[in-house]
């Protein structure tokens, strides 16, 4: 594929906004896709994710604010001319056409000659490796081929700019992580720009360069997968991107940054503040895996331990949850801990104590959700 050189983003998008009678669908989202980079639109069923993306494609009209694709905008400009490939949660290819005339479909309709229109079919298959596979009907395709036929007619145009819908939402496991893969090794080598919706936070964490996590139309963080996930901003971000052990308590002290807790039973611990105050309520939110665990006292564990009970340990394949009561007793709240399986559990046992602890730049102190 010919990549263009711009100095502008491949998408940009300012103050999107989109109303669908009484509800707010977007609400000012701002974002920016570059050339070659996979952002991908992540947030719950309902957040606006699939109305933006048809916005951008051109299905939709915004209410408000302004799209951009390589510096030009197109918010007024019909579909087939904004230079966009998309491709759908369904691969939606045609029963009646071979895989090569599902890819050439688009080039058809553009009035493409045959000549052209053969030789851009020819380089679309073989990026998606299906360049043996043209005559075949797509009856004969396995799952994955038929996603890999309709990547290849979103790429058959050599578009700039890539849409991507939940496109391997409706595979198993285990294809599902073959094609992400796949799919990343050919952004990787196509050097368009890629807006991607989820609502899985593992595809998101797996495949992209940055995560833009939204809810209720609105964007709440956008960053690398690592700074989504091991610095969210708000609670919302800590709650979906991944799994969070949280703990109320009531903000004691902030000092360079980080906030002293109380949690129920007058215990203290330390996390890093993020737009708490003194004296308010906040939550807590420590991720399974940054969690110390001994089979030791509280006290002997050192400052900021906590004391808990073992309740169960559940096998998981790769790794292994450990849930345990942390606090004292009357106040004690359920929270996991994460190890790798086969790793030593220091002789812990089912209804034992023991003591957690966490380093606190390993946690983040919030305010609470509003409604939670």
């Amino acid at each position: 594929m010919a990549v263009t050189v711009t100095p502008y983003p491949r998408l940009s998008l300012r103050g999107l906004t989109k109303r669908f009678g009484e509800t707010l669908a977007v609400d000012g989202l701002s974002i920016e896709v570059g050339a070659g980079e996979l952002v991908t639109l992540l947030g719950p069923s309902g957040s606006g994710k699939t109305t933006t993306l048809l916005a951008v494609a051109g299905f939709v009209a915004p209410d408000a604010g302004e799209i951009r694709v390589d510096g030009r905008p197109v918010s007024r400009t019909a579909p087939h001319r904004r230079g966009i490939g998309m491709v759908f949660q369904e691969a939606m290819l045609l029963p009646h056409l071979t895989v090569a005339e599902n890819v050439a479909f688009p080039l058809r309709m553009n009035g493409v000659g045959r000549t052209e229109r053969e030789a851009a079919v020819g380089r679309a298959l073989d990026m998606v490796r299906l360049g043996k596979l043209g005559a075949r009907m797509p009856d004969q395709l396995s799952g994955g081929q038929a996603h890999r036929v309709a990547l290849a007619r979103a790429l058959v145009k050599e578009p700039r700019l890539i849409l991507l819908d939940e496109p391997l939402a409706a595979l198993d496991r285990q294809l599902r992580e073959e094609m992400q893969a796949e799919l990343r090794a050919l952004h990787q080598r196509i050097g368009a720009g890629l807006l991607y919706v989820t609502h899985d936070q593992s595809e998101a964490l797996t495949l992209s360069d940055r995560i833009a996590v939204i809810a209720d139309g609105k964007l709440h963080q956008i960053g690398t997968p690592a700074e989504v996930y091991d610095a969210p901003a708000d609670a919302f971000v800590a709650r979906f991107m991944g799994e969070s052990n949280r703990l109320g308590g009531v903000v004691e002290e902030i000092e360079d940054d980080v906030a002293r807790i109380r949690l129920g039973g007058g215990l203290m611990v330390e996390a890093i503040a993020v737009g708490v105050r003194l004296g308010r309520r906040c939550v807590v939110s420590v991720r399974p895996e940054r969690i110390a665990l001994a089979a030791v006292t509280a006290e002997e564990m050192g400052d900021g331990a906590l004391p808990a009970v073992l309740r169960d340990v559940v096998h998981h394949g790769d790794h292994v949850r450990l849930h345990l009561d942390a606090g004292p007793p009357g106040a004690a709240v359920p929270l996991v801990v994460k190890r790798p399986a086969g790793a030593p559990l220091g002789g812990l046992r089912r209804g034992e104590s023991a003591a957690i602890a966490w380093q606190a730049h390993h946690a983040r102190a919030f305010e609470p959700e509003v409604g939670m």
